[in-house]
């Protein structure tokens, strides 16, 4: 599998993640007051997995993918 391909199959991986996060983030706003501790904890995974799904798509865009 050539780097390109790999990534894809990363950046798949991570969009999927990435969605499920903020949907876990919309659903523990919809249910505020309860669960407010958690809100942290939910919006740094977020963060964190849009982060690294930016950073995959401009590694594949500098391949040329």
């Amino acid at each position: 599998m050539s780097d390109a391909e790999t990534l894809k199959a990363a950046i798949k991986k991570l969009n999927a993640q990435a969605t499920q996060a903020k949907m876990d983030l919309h659903d523990l706003s919809e249910e505020l007051p309860l669960g407010w501790e958690r809100i942290p904890e939910v919006a740094r995974r977020t963060h964190d997995l849009y982060a690294e799904l930016t950073e995959a798509r401009a590694k594949l865009k500098a391949l040329g993918g």
